[in-house]
């Protein structure tokens, strides 16, 4: 009876473990944070809310002379303001440094990290230009030609440094400036209008849609999109141009016929990769930015 008795209670026990590690397996998981170093690149912290770090991942051109002051770039990644990783911009940043920039890759707090809203998305990639304005002379950078970048809604991000006046960290020295001196935006989010971003954001969505916040003075732009994306749609690429150009201000729309959304990433073919980057390369050519000619190669057929 004893042994009986003994062999219940461990099944029981078997049991109910089991249970508990399937209760808590169903619950939502923390998503695992972005690292805090790159191959190849100088990481460091730039912001910090609370117990969260932030780092910005720079790649400097290898023959870089300390009395050289270099245009920069700063790449935000994509993931809806939801997820993301700082690896997807790693390729192109080792790229443009080889070409003659500082590129730099940032982190920023995302929904499944963090918790936040695309609202401090916002303010993170402000703190980020501003960082990397402030830190020119260290990184041999020039302090007027800053570029920045990114994909979806990181490329979202990137636009709001340049059009949204509002939400800089009030901690920060506000008279070093957030705003770029180019943009370069791979199938970005413009049009915050959609009721899908009103229901979470409500009258914030307008805030920080950078097609409802363009006014004159904006700076020359770039921006990649797929005809066929439905994730964000090609016609509010169209529109943020045309409305652009009614401020008589630069905007090169370079359309991909059929391409859905994400087409750019060297995961998705090297086709588009290579295509992408070496109009991103001429666009910089055209501002002043890099010099010769393009050195990646096109992809073979």
């Amino acid at each position: 009876k004893e042994l009986l008795k003994n062999t219940i209670l461990t099944t029981v026990l078997i049991a109910l473990l089991a249970l508990s590690a399937q209760a808590q397996n169903s619950q939502p998981q923390a998503a695992a944070p972005n690292p805090t170093s790159l191959p190849g690149a100088e990481s460091r912290e730039y912001k910090s809310i609370g117990d969260v770090k932030l780092y910005l991942h720079v790649f400097r051109p290898v023959q870089q002379s300390k009395a050289e002051k270099l245009p920069a770039i700063v790449f935000f990644f994509g993931g809806g303001w939801n997820s993301g990783t700082v690896t997807q911009f790693a390729k192109h940043s080792e790229y443009l440094a080889s070409r003659g920039m500082v590129a730099v890759v940032a982190d920023y707090r995302v929904k499944s990290r963090h918790g936040v809203t695309p609202i401090e998305c916002v303010a993170d990639a402000k703190s980020a230009i501003r960082w990397v304005r402030v830190h020119a002379k260290e990184f041999g950078i020039d302090a007027n030609r800053i570029v920045a970048a990114g994909g979806s809604a990181g490329g979202h991000l990137a636009a709001t440094t340049a059009l949204i006046k509002t939400l800089d960290e009030k901690s920060e020295d506000l008279s070093i400036s957030s705003v770029p001196n180019a943009l370069a935006l791979f199938n970005p989010v413009l049009d915050m209008s959609g009721s899908n971003f009103r229901r979470g954001l409500g009258d914030r969505a307008l805030e920080i849609s950078p097609l409802h916040q363009l006014t004159s003075g904006a700076p020359p732009t770039i921006i990649f999109h797929g005809t066929a994306d439905t994730t964000a749609d090609f016609k509010q690429a169209e529109d943020f141009c045309a409305a652009m150009k009614k401020q008589n201000a630069r905007c090169d729309l370079k359309a991909f016929e059929g391409r859905n959304h994400g087409f750019f990433n060297v995961a998705r073919g090297e086709e588009d990769y290579v295509s992408t980057l070496r109009s991103l390369d001429e666009f910089l050519i055209s501002l002043g930015y890099l010099k010769g000619t393009p050195t990646l190669q096109r992809a073979s057929k």
